[in-house]
């Protein structure tokens, strides 16, 4: 266990939105979510082992986590196939945890699923986006494909997000994933890189 507690970067953001959420909700409910999370990024990792890539690090943010792998490259549909992983892993879990009328834990499983195939960069959607893309046009064409979709989806969901909190009054919860989605707008629409929240 302490060889992955060296690899495991967990950032302040996602500790105080972490802290917050819990004030407001209470724990039982991040617990809920965060299992929801380690099953999905369970399942990039164990198709990413199956396939042979080594994973160096993980990074846990305000805007998610992501399995860092090693140099070694995969090929198009192994690639995809972990990228995949995830969302499939969730959505597994929300229909057997729905059948079970466990529906808070099943509705964390697919609302974690549908997000994160968005496709929108570094969203596992985005990604496989990008990966399919390459495989059948070549990376250059992939690129191109990848931020127009991404920064178009991106731009109007977080706009839509910052409609409603606008209009409705909502929740303040909404407005990280509006400032995620507007950042990812932003990185694919004119190539700047994320730092690290």
């Amino acid at each position: 266990m302490s060889r992955w507690r060296d690899r495991i970067r967990i950032s302040g953001g996602f500790w105080l939105l972490a802290a917050w959420f819990t004030l407001v909700n209470g724990w039982q409910l991040l617990a809920v979510i965060l299992s929801a999370a380690a099953l999905h990024e369970l399942g990039h990792l164990l198709v990413l082992r199956l396939l042979g890539a080594r994973v160096r690090e993980l990074q846990v943010s305000v805007f998610g986590a992501e399995l860092m792998t090693s140099a070694a490259r995969l090929s198009y549909p192994g690639e995809i196939a972990a990228v995949l992983a995830g969302p499939a892993v969730n959505l597994l879990c929300a229909l057997v945890l729905g059948g079970a009328h466990a529906w808070v834990a099943a509705g964390a499983h697919l609302s974690l699923c549908l997000f994160n195939l968005l496709p929108v960069r570094p969203l596992d959607g985005g990604r496989a986006l990008y990966l399919a893309a390459a495989w059948l046009a070549g990376p250059s064409a992939a690129e191109r494909i990848a931020c127009w979709a991404g920064g178009t989806t991106a731009l109007a969901l977080g706009g839509l997000v910052l409609w409603l909190i606008g209009r409705t009054g909502g929740s303040l919860w909404l407005l990280p994933a509006a400032f995620g989605l507007l950042a990812a707008a932003l990185r694919e629409l004119h190539g700047r890189k994320a730092d690290f929240l």
